[in-house]
Formats: structure tokens, sequence, C-alpha cells
């Protein structure tokens, strides 16, 4: 269900904008409208506020899960498909942005010309793999591939030092792994056993697709399964790579290099792009030291099999039809739920705005954001900073020096809203309309320059790391940054009209900034100082309480159960305390509101309902089964559900709104409710 209709009309920009007029109560309101009344809202406020539409809007087959993600994001790539389709439409704009737009986009339209090339895209790749004859020349095979997309063995990427945030610094981590989580490869439940034997058969497949036949495929197979399962037994939990200090392990590269003695750092930089380095970050030491030791314990054959499957698995979505329906059914299907794919148009819209999107943003940002979009999204932030402000200036369990440091990182945090004032310069990309997995290998190429040409260079604070019509938001503790695109003011349902402000605060307020601007004071960011770097601001006493105060949210949400699997705690915990701290401060915004002061009724709820009723309504997303193991496993948030019932059952105030009483589901004691910021 599409409840956009105008391709412009998703917001009115103006004095009145935080109004709400008496002709509203004319339109269907989706708070009404999305309710389950037959679910009480005190044993499961997110079914009771969104299972209404959950019934009238079913899982598509195309999709994993639905929800207002989807809503927003199909409106966002009706957009993007309109801007591609005319830029492929336009002559003599040879260099242009439209002309690698347009190109991209006929490229992986182009089904006849994909079939035809086969695998010839990547011949001169599986070349340069079947020509390695030692150790060394593997390890450089690896650095390779590295540089064009792919991602064997491990990762590797440029950013800032934690500790020092003005300079950029390389840092080397765990990786390679096909099914991308150590759990997959090691749990012992029967649902992970029974997708090891099915990544196997997939295996099996692909390796025919490369030409193996079918003793072949099977023996190649089991290689690969065995050797990630080695790289998989000597990776991090998920958890685990939560901690910043302990996956911070400043190297020289000969300290490196006498961890790893089968791999030379000091040849393999350059061939990462690398010149010279004097040192690096090494995340986890103990996988590169077990990484060494199987460079030795497989075969060079054992690894080329390897590398050759990695190369093909991540540019499987852009090769012929066979090789990504096969990807699809394991990737989507079986780990997802996926029944069926999305029509071609919207995957290929998908992969040209994950290449370009630099390029497609600003034509988005011309032709659909209403002026005055920074402003309006500017105004709300202000507004939750001053109550996260007022918050911290109040809190009982932290010293007054520490207050003043929190006080000093909160006025610091820089908002960038809506969309960059400066783009990058990608005109030094190639595209043309030959090869859709050519211009896919030559945007991870530029993708992966733009990255190394960074090390050695000032830190350019005024970057970003997201497109405006990206449906998402972040925080970097690096830059004590949010970054809120455009897109996010989007509200569905309220097209050519102006949402009331319990709407803007529970959504934009709660979910966007409020949640934030908290990641700078949750598990992690709290590690992190004013100017980004990883530096304890904290006294003794005072971290001491924080976490007691975090210990108490992981054990709540370790009790929350998904198809009798347990939530996560630990890996949550800082999306967990952003939630809360997100509705906690939205809220309090809100309450400074003319309809929150007016105690303004529409459609007959207070203004009370109205806010807990749109934060629930922000995570209004349904997901399939697999999708909902997979999450638990693979993602740091908590499954939406919990997203909306966890923080809540912590507010008093919720509680008053839908008379949540003693002995509800909804409900928890005193000493059991979660109060951090």
């Amino acid at each position: 269900m599409n409840l956009f209709r105008k391709p412009i009309a998703f917001l009115i920009i103006g004095v009145t904008f935080l109004s709400c007029s008496k002709k509203e109560t004319d339109f269907p309101d989706p708070l009404i409208t999305n309710r389950d009344t037959t679910i009480s809202p005190a044993v499961d406020f997110f079914n009771y506020a969104n299972n209404g539409w959950f019934k009238k809007n079913p899982i598509l087959n195309t999709d994993s899960s639905n929800g207002i993600g989807r809503i927003v994001t199909d409106t966002i790539n009706e957009q993007i498909k309109s801007i591609c389709e005319n830029a492929a439409k336009e002559k003599n704009t040879k260099g242009s942005n439209k002309q690698k737009i347009g190109d991209f986009y006929a490229s992986g339209m182009d089904t006849l010309a994909i079939e035809k090339a086969g695998l010839t895209p990547l011949d001169s790749q599986f070349k340069k793999i079947n020509d390695i004859k030692d150790v060394p020349a593997l390890v450089n095979a690896i650095g390779y591939l590295h540089t064009i997309g792919a991602n064997p063995a491990f990762s590797f990427y440029v950013s800032q030092d934690d500790k020092n945030s003005a300079k950029f610094v390389l840092y080397f981590g765990q990786g390679g792994l096909g099914m991308r989580q150590r759990d997959y490869y090691l749990d012992a439940d029967k649902r992970n056993v029974e997708i090891r034997k099915q990544y196997v058969s997939h295996l099996e497949t692909m390796m025919q697709f490369m030409g193996d036949d079918k003793t072949a495929a099977v023996k190649n197979a089991a290689t690969v399964m065995k050797l990630e399962t080695e790289l998989a037994k000597s990776s991090r939990k998920l958890e685990a790579l939560r901690d910043p200090i302990a996956n911070y392990n400043k190297l020289t590269v000969d300290q490196f290099n006498k961890t790893t003695p089968n791999i030379d750092w000091k040849k393999m930089l350059p061939v990462l792009g690398i010149p010279k380095a004097d040192t690096v970050i090494v995340a986890q030491p103990e996988f590169f030291k077990a990484l060494s030791a199987t460079l030795k314990s497989y075969s060079v054959e054992e690894w080329k099999t390897y590398l050759k499957w990695n190369l093909l698995n991540n540019y499987a979505a852009y090769l012929p039809n066979n090789i990504e329906k096969q990807n699809f059914k394991f990737y989507y299907t079986i780990m997802n739920g996926v029944k069926n794919q999305k029509p071609r148009w919207k995957r290929v819209v998908a992969e040209t705005d994950d290449s370009l999107g630099e390029l497609i943003g600003q034509v988005y940002v011309t032709d659909y954001m209403p002026k005055g979009v920074k402003e309006k999204l500017e105004e709300i932030g202000n507004n939750i900073r001053d109550v996260f402000a007022t918050h911290i200036k109040k809190l009982d369990w932290m010293s007054d020096a520490t207050k003043q440091k929190a006080l000093n990182k909160l006025s610091k945090i820089v908002m960038k809203l809506g969309y960059p004032d400066k783009w990058k310069d990608m005109s030094q990309l190639s595209v043309d309309r030959k090869s859709y997995c050519g211009n896919v290998m030559n945007a991870n190429i530029w993708d992966y320059k733009y990255m190394i040409n960074r090390y050695g260079k000032p830190v350019d604070r005024n970057e970003w790391g997201m497109q405006p019509h990206t449906y998402n938001a972040y925080y970097n503790p690096s830059n004590n940054e949010i970054v809120i695109p455009a897109c996010n003011i989007i509200v569905p349902g309220y097209e050519g009209r102006m949402p009331d402000d319990a709407i803007l605060y529970g959504i934009i307020g709660g979910s966007f900034f409020g949640h934030e601007i908290t990641h700078g004071f949750d598990d992690q960011g709290s590690q992190y100082d004013e100017k980004g770097n990883l530096n304890n601001w904290w006294t003794a006493e005072d971290l001491k309480k924080f976490k007691a105060k975090t210990k108490l949210i992981v054990s709540q949400y370790n009790a929350f159960t998904v198809l009798g699997k347990n939530v996560n705690g630990d890996a949550t915990q800082g999306e967990n305390i952003a939630d809360l701290g997100g509705v906690v401060m939205g809220y309090e915004a809100f309450q400074k509101t003319k309809q929150f002061k007016n105690k303004e009724k529409i459609s007959g709820l207070t203004p009370e309902q109205r806010y807990f009723l749109a934060y629930a309504y922000s995570w209004m997303i349904n997901r399939r089964d697999e999708s909902k193991i997979n999450q638990i496993m693979t993602d740091v948030h908590a499954p939406e559900q919990f997203r909306v019932n966890g923080p809540l059952s912590n507010i008093p105030e919720f509680y008053k709104a839908f008379n949540v009483k003693k002995g509800d589901k909804m409900y928890q004691p005193d000493s059991l409710r979660v109060v951090i910021w």
C-alpha cells in the first residue's frame, strides 16, 4: 500500500508547520486506522498501535518485511526511477552526471547484454586468481580483490583514529565470511544446522556456474565451507565488537608483521593503495594470527577456490539470470524468507542509487525537496537538544563535574540536516552502457580510491555518510555529529497537509533527533569526548553508576524472546539506550508545544496518547519469521516490537496515558524500570 499520491507533497513548510488545522479530522488519521483495538495497549502496545495496518497490508512476496520504511522508500524509489529514466533519455551529455546515471541504469536494464556477456566481466580477475603460484602471490591477490569491491579474508578501511579524530588511520578487522556472521557457522541449533546445509548446496550450484563439474563442485564447496568456518572460529561475537577499547589495538607495521608471519604487510599495503604507513589499528589481533596460519594450513589451490567464490559472490547480483536467481534464493529466500524477487527496475534503481547516490542526491534535492526542510529540521533538533541539556542538569546520579563535561559534549554536537552544502566530485568515475557488472565494479573502485585518498590528509568534518534521500540517520562519535537526511521529514498519511505536533515529535523528534543525540551518550558513544576522541571524561564513581544502569537495560532486553530465541541485550544495548533516551526527550520537547499545553484532542486522542502512538508508528515494521531470526543474530538493533514496548515500559507518562497497571504485561515495577538520561 502506497500512502503517497503526490511526489513532492511531503510537507508544507511555513510558520504554521507545527499547528494542526481542524480540517485534519476530515482525513483518515493513521494513528486511528493503524490500531488493532482487539489488543490491549497495556499488553502489547506495538501491536495495539500497528496491527490494524499489518492486517490490511500483508508482507509482499518480494519483501522480508513491510511497514513505514517500505512505504517511504517505495515512494523515493519511484522518484529515483524517474530520475534514472529521464537521464537515460538524455543525449549529448557525455561525462555529465545525467549521462552516468542514465547509462548505469540502462546497462542494468539490458538483460540481453548481461546474458550474452556471461562471466566475461570477471575474466581478468579470475585470471589473476588462477595465476597464483605461492603464498606471497596469494596475499597480493587478496589485497587486490579488496580494491575492486570483493572482501576476502578480512575487512579493511580508512577512517578517523578513534583516539585522534583529526587524523585518518588504517583499520584491519575480521571478515571474509560468505554468511557474514560467525554464529551461522558455529551455532548448533537446528535452524543454523539447516542453513549451513543449504549454504553448502548453494556453494555447489555456484561452483558449477563457474565451470566446475558436479564432482569438482562438491569438493570445492566443501573447501570453502571448511575455510570460512576456520575464519569464523577466530572471529569475535557480535556483542564483543561493540567495545571500542577492546577493538582498538594500535600496532606498528613491524609489530603487525610479527603477529602474521605469513603476511608481509609492508608488501601488502602498497597493493591496497597505501604506499607507506607506520602504524595500523588491528581490531581483532587474534583473528589475523589465525588467518596467517590458515594461509599455510590450506593449500594455494584451496585458497584460489575461496577467492573465486568470494569474487563471484560479491558480483552475483549483476551477472546472468541463473547466477542472480541462485544468489537471491540463498540470501533472500533461505536466510530471510523472501519468496519472489522485486521487479528488475526496482533492483536496478536500488543499485544505481547505491553506486551513484551522490549524483542522484543532487537531482533529488532540486526536483523533490521543498524549500525550508533544513530550517524545520534544525528547529526540532534544537528543541530536543535543549531538553537533553535540562535532563543532564537534573540527573541525580551524576556529579557536577561530569555533568559539565556532558553538557559541553552535548553543546558541541554538530547537526548535519537535510543535505550537504558540498557534493563529492565523481567526474573521474567511468560509466557506459556496455556492462552492468563493469559499471558496478568501476563504482566500487571509485569508492575505494576515494576512501584510500583520505589517508594522510586532513579530516573533512563537513563530509556526509548518507544521501538526502536515504530514509535513515546516524550518529558519528568521531565527529560528535548527527546526520538527518531530508527525506526523514516524510510522514506517510500526511501528504499535502501538516502533521500535528504529537506526530512530528513522536517520529522526527523521538525516533530521529532524540535517538541519534542519545547515541552520543550510550554505552559506546559515552566513551568519546566532545572532539570525537576515545577518551574517558567520567569520574570513576559516575562511570560505575552509568554502567549499572546500562546493565539493567541489558537484562531487560535479554528477557525478550522472538520465536523461542532471546534478544541479545549486550549487542543491542546501544540502540536500546538511544531508543529510551529518544522517546523520553521527544516527549518532553513535545510538552512545550501549544498542542500539548492546550490539551488539544485530535480524533478523540489526548496529546499524550497521540505522541506515544506516533512513536509506535515510527517503528511500524512487520517481518517474516526468517528475517526476525536473522535480525537477532546479525543486527545491533532489537526487533521493532521491543523498540516500542521496551522503552515505553519504563515511562510513567505512558502508563498514565493508556491506563497501564500492575499486573499488565507492559508494566515494569519501579525497581526494574530503566532511567538513564
